[in-house]
């Protein structure tokens, strides 16, 4: 192995050598204690410190690192305190994620680091906004996302390059290709020669380095740094390396072939430097033994703070608090009743009275820059706005909202815009288990509203009508609002900008041209998890939202003779169960009214609530109503039949008869 120093003095090249070291002892330490029983599990980068090591000194040390789980010396590097991370290691509260997350899958912002998921691939998107971040504040910084040669495989690998490569991204995206995705080779994941080739279907500059020369990963990374800035571009950088442990302590290393490990041995990162340096009369072993003790000493005295440590006390106040951030903005009243405008209008004015509220606001979404969006939401935004701040998107789902996630590390807020709310299935994942998840595991708010175009009635068929509100109900950390009204889709939608969590902002196509309704012209909100009594009875409540208020209110105005109360929820995450206990109370008498499929809708949800806690003051069984459990059909008497409005009567009439 070859070592070129260039202008490094020695000290730097001493400094180099004790970041190398620093997680090669520490990891020794981890497996002894795992043998011993008193660690649970450990994931082995022992092989490869020369990626995490030299890749993070030849950053800024506020330019943001996406690692994962084979990158202890990104955290070591980053002078993260060795006690500190084992108590994370460790499930003690005083680690990073307050016992919530394992090992590294937990971030730290006065560190710039981003915690990775389990799924790997998300995490490359997230570079791609804040990327963006330092892109639209002239800001002359890279972000760098790890990804292992199993990860290349994965969608969101190639929506985060494709995203990166036509916005001009300066996104370093660093493979590390050990040969082994767990136990598949890199001959069963892909078949061209490097995977740095990949780069040439994005137009992308790709290089091959030495993944174990800890001095070429540090020069390449440098100047790879600098190409991203001067250029404007994202890079790939694949470093040729290998795994020495097994993906995890418990899976072994029986599927890689003897001579393999022979041949690595060989090509040690530390050993190789050592001897680097001792030959160029640096370091001696006197010298060396000086380093390692040094370095063991600060082990030893974090462990002994770690295993003193106290097991966690389970607070369940203090885990249901952290789910959300905090909210701080105060609910804005209009004061003035304002002009007829159409559902469409009120969420147009809603989303432009933000843009210009918050200057920090991005739009992303397919075709809504120029073209103004599939339905005319964003319409003329371009001339007002820019094209940085109304930025059309490839389709990219899972890309975009893992971008708007990075955008919000840096302070952004971040709009997309889903075309269809069918659509979202594509980018499922970064919802569930990035954006709801981030704050409760280490603390990091998701500042990002979803609109979502939903709902049938329109002859669209199952792939752009389904009612798919449910799937985010059941996601703590999430926000789902789903408004009735002109006035309500306006407030809401400013309210949704305010808030500092992620919301899914669902709208029903089919309100959006085909009613009315004041909506105050001025900027102002409406809180997030308050429902609203629409009309007072004593005979039935009706509790729905979306296009169920209006099923409701065309029903009640038909049957003058039955008195109604009905109740729009407009939140489904959180529920307002006060709103939900004080209809019930009112009436005795329960209908459970969504255009979702009945099995698995939020009306189940209600209903049990509903038996648990207020049994005593119901006069009849709850019922419910809801469309078939089968896709939406695109014919429209099919569709007809389909909608929960169509059994609407019979489910009253089944009330009355109590």
């Amino acid at each position: 192995m070859q070592f070129d120093r260039k202008n490094l003095s020695d000290d730097q090249l001493v400094d180099i050598y004790k970041e190398l070291v620093k997680p090669r002892i520490i990891e020794e330490k981890m497996l002894v204690l795992l043998r011993q029983g008193r660690i649970s599990k450990w994931f082995s980068g022992i092989g490869q410190e020369a990626i995490a090591v030299g890749a993070t000194l030849a950053l800024d040390s506020d330019e943001y690192i996406m690692p994962l789980h084979r990158n202890l010396g990104v955290f070591t590097a980053r002078k993260m305190p060795f006690d500190k991370l084992f108590m994370q290691w460790h499930g003690r509260k005083e680690g990073f994620s307050k016992g919530r997350e394992r090992s590294f899958h937990f971030g730290a912002n006065e560190y710039h680091i981003c915690g990775m998921i389990s799924h790997l691939g998300p995490q490359l998107a997230i570079a791609d906004g804040i990327a963006l971040a330092h892109k639209l504040r002239k800001e002359y910084k890279i972000s760098l996302a790890f990804s292992g040669d199993g990860g290349t495989s994965e969608g969101d690998f190639h929506e985060a390059l494709n995203v990166a490569a036509v916005w001009g991204l300066p996104v370093i995206f660093l493979i590390e290709n050990n040969g082994y995705g767990l136990s598949t080779p890199s001959s069963e994941q892909f078949i061209c020669k490097q995977l740095a080739d990949k780069g040439i279907g994005y137009g992308m500059k790709a290089i091959t380095i030495d993944g174990n020369n800890i001095l070429e990963v540090y020069r390449e990374i440098s100047k790879a740094r600098l190409y991203c800035i001067s250029e404007q571009k994202p890079i790939i950088v694949e470093c040729m390396t290998f795994r020495m442990r097994g993906h995890e302590e418990a899976s072994g290393v029986k599927y890689v072939p003897k001579e393999l490990f022979e041949e690595w041995a060989k090509k040690d990162p530390v050993a190789n430097y050592e001897s680097f340096l001792k030959e160029e009369h640096i370091l001696d072993d006197n010298k060396i033994a000086l380093v390692r003790e040094a370095i063991q000493k600060e082990i030893e005295d974090g462990l002994a703070v770690g295993f003193a440590a106290p097991h966690i006390t389970p607070d369940t106040k203090e885990e249901m608090a952290d789910v959300y951030a905090p909210l701080t903005s105060p609910v804005t009243s209009p004061t003035s009743a304002g002009t007829e405008k159409k559902f469409i209008q009120a969420i147009s004015d809603g989303l432009r009275q933000s843009m210009e509220r918050h200057p920090n606001l991005v739009l992303m979404g397919q075709d809504i820059a120029e073209y103004g969006g599939a339905f005319k939401v964003t319409d003329g935004f371009v001339s007002l706005f820019g094209k940085e701040r109304v930025r059309n998107t490839p389709l990219c789902e899972s890309a975009i909202v893992g971008s708007a996630l990075g955008l919000s590390i840096k302070g952004f807020k971040a709009m997309m815009e889903m075309q269809f709310a069918d659509f979202v299935t594509v980018g499922f994942n970064q919802i569930i288990n990035n954006l709801a998840k981030i704050h409760y595991r280490w603390g990091q708010n998701a500042d990002v509203v979803i609109r979502m175009p939903t709902g049938g009635g329109v002859g669209a068929g199952p792939f752009h009508s389904q009612s798919n509100e449910a799937w985010f109900a059941h996601t703590p950390g999430l926000k789902v609002v789903y408004p009735s009204t002109p006035e309500d889709a306006k407030g809401l939608l400013i309210a949704a900008f305010e808030d500092p969590n992620p919301v899914m902002f669902f709208e029903h196509k089919a309100l959006y041209r085909s009613i009315s309704g004041l909506v105050p012209d001025e900027y102002y909100s409406i809180e997030i998890g308050k429902a609203k009594i629409v009309s007072e009875g004593s005979d039935i409540s009706i509790i729905t939202y979306g296009m169920g208020v209006h099923w409701a209110l065309d029903y009640a105005k038909k049957h003058p003779e039955v008195s109604f109360d009905i109740l729009d929820l407009r939140t489904l995450l959180p529920l307002d169960y006060p709103a939900i206990r004080a209809t019930v109370l009112r009436t005795g008498k329960v209908l459970l009214l969504h255009e979702d499929t009945l099995t698995g809708g939020i009306s189940g949800e209600l209903a049990a609530w509903i038996s648990e806690n207020c049994f005593e003051h119901l006069d009849a069984p709850i019922v419910r109503c809801a469309s078939l459990d089968t896709p939406i059909p695109f014919a429209i008497e099919l569709e007809q039949n389909f909608m929960a409005n169509s059994r609407l009567d019979a489910a009253i009439q089944k009330l009355l008869s109590y």
